[in-house]
């Protein structure tokens, strides 16, 4: 399933465009997958395209260990599905004990406007929980002011820098909110 929702997205990104409607959204299924599957490599492509063309963010210079750091025991990495497809995804990792972070949270355009981000931060906080962390951190870059507004509506806080990552502006936390 991983090597055919690699693909999928592509074409199907194109022909969703615009029609992000919150009943899709709601379709939309979480599937936690190895971070280093074709899937997963192909969404976090996505992200890296878009954050380098919003802010000329460079992959190769990433200072952390990558998907090594999302994978079980101590993280996880999360697909979201929508029409057979990859259409946002989203990691989360121990960064010391109790304290978990929210990695490579993206969602595709066409899925944008309709509450999916919401509802990924909030899968992505239940994960958190379970993997036992009391905190959930993250950070993101000042260009991306939507997420900025996403986190702050979820009632992230604002704190001081809490990692090298070297293009990060803003700096974030909350305690996760457990599954019902």
């Amino acid at each position: 399933m991983a090597r055919r929702l690699a693909f999928a997205g592509v074409e199907d990104s194109e022909r969703l465009r615009g029609s992000g409607s919150r009943a899709r959204a709601a379709a939309v299924r979480f599937e936690a997958v190895d971070p280093t599957s074709p899937a997963a490599v192909w969404a976090v492509g996505r992200y890296f395209a878009e954050i380098g063309r919003r802010f000329g963010f460079d992959p190769s210079a990433e200072p952390d260990d990558g998907a090594a750091s999302l994978a079980a025991p101590g993280g996880c990495f999360v697909l979201a599905i929508g029409d057979g497809a990859a259409v946002a995804c989203g990691g989360v990792r121990t960064i010391e004990d109790g304290v978990g972070e929210i990695k490579r949270m993206w969602v595709d355009d066409a899925w944008r406007g309709a509450g999916l981000g919401s509802r990924l931060l909030l899968h992505l906080e239940q994960t958190a929980h379970a993997l036992g962390h009391r905190t959930v951190r993250l950070d993101t870059h000042e260009s991306l002011t939507e997420a900025i507004a996403l986190y702050e509506k979820a009632g992230y806080r604002p704190i001081g820098r809490y990692n090298d990552n070297p293009h990060a502006t803003h700096f974030f936390e909350r305690v996760p909110r457990p599954r019902p």
